[in-house]
Order: structure tokens, then C-alpha cells, then sequence
């Protein structure tokens, strides 16, 4: 696809449909079933309640890609962190430089808010996401390892 012109906005209720769009693709990219209904719940609540940051790419007068951030804090460094938990770009518009306009805009809103860093994860075999967060400076954590606990 010919480059377009991307702009980065913070998507609003009215953007609701489309993001959902983008939602329910990246969840599908992770394996989940599609939901579209569920997805524009979800992000209809992270609106309505601002607990998370939401930014998303524009071209041509589509979303074609976000990215969302959840707070969290340090309690050693008594400041805030902000954690990159979703980033997604729709495949016509991959390697186009959008997840790098993506994270760059969510680097800027944690300098921006006083945030001590912010931290992301991806699946081992994500290579081109592992190789595009460490062009732009992102550090693989090689002090801790990560554990989870599902509790469903």
C-alpha cells in the first residue's frame, strides 16, 4: 500500500466502531475469537472510565492502527509507570512506519506525565516487534523475570 500521510489522535466514543474494528483484529491476531460486540464494550468502558490511554493512528480518515497504555507505579522509585499493553497496526499498513509513530507518541505521554519508564512485553517469537522496540531504544529486562498467575 502507498505511503499515507499518519497522524496520531486520542480515538474519542465517536471513534468507537472503528477502534473496535482494530480491537477485535489484534485479539484475533493473539488467537482470541472474534467479538466485535465485546470488544466495543471494552474499550467503550476504557473511554468512559479514562483507566487506560488509548492512541491511535489516522490515515486517510481510518484508524489503521493503536496502541493502549495502562498506570501503574514503582513503589521503589515512588513514581509512575505506564505499561504499553496493546500495540496493533492493521496489515495493509505494516512496515509503514506506524507502530513506530505508535510508540514514539506513548513514549512521549509517559515523559510527559512524570512516568519513571514504561514497560512492555511481547511473545518470544515476535521477533519484528522485539526488533523494532530495541531500534528505538527499549532494553530487554535481563535483572528480572516475569511471572504470571491466571486466575481464570
Amino acid at each position: 500500500m502507498e505511503q499515507s500521510h499518519i497522524t496520531i489522535i486520542r480515538p474519542q466514543l465517536a471513534d468507537l466502531d472503528n477502534l473496535a474494528r482494530l480491537f477485535d483484529q489484534y485479539r484475533v491476531f493473539y488467537q482470541q475469537a472474534s467479538d466485535l460486540d465485546a470488544a466495543a464494550q471494552f474499550l467503550r468502558n476504557r473511554l468512559v472510565k479514562q483507566d487506560s490511554t488509548i492512541y491511535a493512528a489516522q490515515a486517510d480518515d481510518q484508524l489503521i492502527g493503536f496502541t493502549q497504555l495502562y498506570p501503574s507505579f514503582s513503589s521503589v522509585s515512588m513514581k509512575a509507570i505506564w505499561i504499553l499493553n496493546d500495540l496493533f497496526v492493521s496489515p495493509a499498513y505494516r512496515n509503514q512506519g506506524v507502530a513506530r509513530k505508535l510508540i514514539e507518541m506513548a513514549n512521549h505521554h509517559a515523559h510527559a506525565t512524570g512516568a519513571v519508564r514504561l514497560a512492555l512485553s511481547t511473545q518470544h517469537s515476535n521477533h519484528a516487534a522485539q526488533q523494532l522496540y530495541e531500534s528505538i531504544g527499549y532494553e530487554r529486562d535481563t535483572e528480572f523475570i516475569h511471572y504470571a498467575f491466571r486466575v481464570q
